[in-house]
């Protein structure tokens, strides 16, 4: 059915589709429309799932882990400061294996305030064993989130998933969707260490050094697994569905002396720059990072690299940049820009690229000498 959705509304009717038995809700802007539009399908009997209001971000994923430790689908929805209060459980959700899937609407932490796009808050979060998408638009909203469940529940994973989407500049901007009837896409789920409140058990919850470090190597063995995962899901997505994505989204890079490296909203800006740069004779390519966790491979051998990171690790740098110097063993003109909804056009980025200075580094509105 085609119409028109942001894509807050997008995420909330891709969980409709897929019928969690759980959702745990708590508002935060931007994301607030998220759990919203789901109560009203709750309230409407257009999903018949168990919608827990709670008091706070940490209860709503404690919720979660809760419903997901006895085997049922669960959701939930969150941003920026609530991300952070989740921390503790996001690390717990991780290592004890449990498939929760959650959207988080990117947003950028205080002090000072400020509730606009930026990917630091989903960023802080990238060692915790959850696997990490980044969406640029409202119907890769839809997609990404009924297959984030797949993905996650997948026996060879078992590790949650995040969906990223940049608060505003995407979760509130209106454009066409096309939603689907899933079918048989995502099969039963099934967790092999679920627990039976029926048939009740002692568990030994400390866990010593001589055992410990197999549990972390677990979860990084799941993360090295999910690669074949996720490509058999998206081959299968498109097969179903007629719509293509993979771990980046590639424009006009084969023949391009130089690739801008982007995540999110920021990517799609990116190929507009790219067009105008071809009309000037200058050979460049966009390459939008759909999975940041797990890390993939990057065809950009032989390549000039700019990268622009809507984030910050302060007295490290870009974490994108970093992460492709450190993958690649490659230099890169890492640009910070976007933080709390700065503003990037498409002319910014052809300027980015035009004026380049490989292995440096480059504050937009701060810097002078790009």
């Amino acid at each position: 059915m085609k119409k028109i959705a942001t894509g807050n509304k997008a995420v909330a009717e891709a969980v409709k589709q897929v019928k969690p038995a759980v959702i745990a809700a708590y508002p935060i802007t931007p994301q607030t429309e998220i759990v919203e539009q789901i109560a009203e399908f709750v309230s409407t009997g257009e999903l018949n799932s168990r919608y827990i209001p709670v008091e706070s971000e940490h209860s709503a994923m404690a919720a979660c882990i809760g419903a997901s430790i006895t085997g049922v689908r669960t959701f939930t929805a969150t941003s920026s400061h609530g991300l952070l209060y989740m921390h503790e459980m996001t690390n717990w959700a991780a290592g004890a294996r449990l498939p929760v899937v959650m959207a988080n609407v990117n947003r950028s932490i205080g002090p000072g305030w400020n509730i606009w796009a930026e990917h630091t808050d989903a960023m802080q979060e990238r060692d915790t064993g959850w696997l990490q998408v980044y969406v640029s638009t409202v119907q890769e909203a839809y997609d990404a989130t009924i297959m984030a469940f797949r993905i996650a529940e997948h026996n060879d994973v078992l590790l949650p998933v995040m969906v990223n989407l940049d608060g505003f500049t995407l979760s509130h901007i209106m454009q066409p969707l096309d939603t689907i009837e899933i079918g048989d896409f995502i099969p039963p789920m099934h967790l092999p260490h679920a627990i039976d409140p029926k048939n009740p058990a002692g568990y030994g919850g400390l866990t010593g050094p001589d055992q410990h470090f197999r549990f972390r190597w677990d979860i990084e063995r799941s993360m090295r697994d999910s690669v074949k995962v996720i490509e058999t899901t998206e081959k299968d997505f498109y097969q179903r569905f007629g719509r293509k994505y993979g771990f980046t989204e590639d424009y006009c890079c084969e023949d391009a002396d130089v690739v801008v490296v982007s995540m999110g909203t920021l990517g799609k800006e990116a190929e507009v720059a790219i067009d105008i740069l071809r009309k000037e004779g200058i050979k460049a390519g966009s390459m939008r990072l759909r999975w940041f966790r797990p890390f993939p491979q990057l065809n950009l051998m032989g390549k000039e690299v700019v990268v622009i990171d809507r984030d910050y690790s302060f007295g490290f740098g870009g974490i994108l940049a970093k992460s492709i110097e450190a993958r690649q063993k490659t230099d890169v003109y890492g640009v910070i820009a976007g933080l709390g909804g700065q503003e990037v056009t498409f002319e910014d980025i052809a300027d980015f690229i035009r004026k380049r200075h490989i292995g440096q580094e480059f504050w937009f509105g701060v810097n002078d000498n790009v």
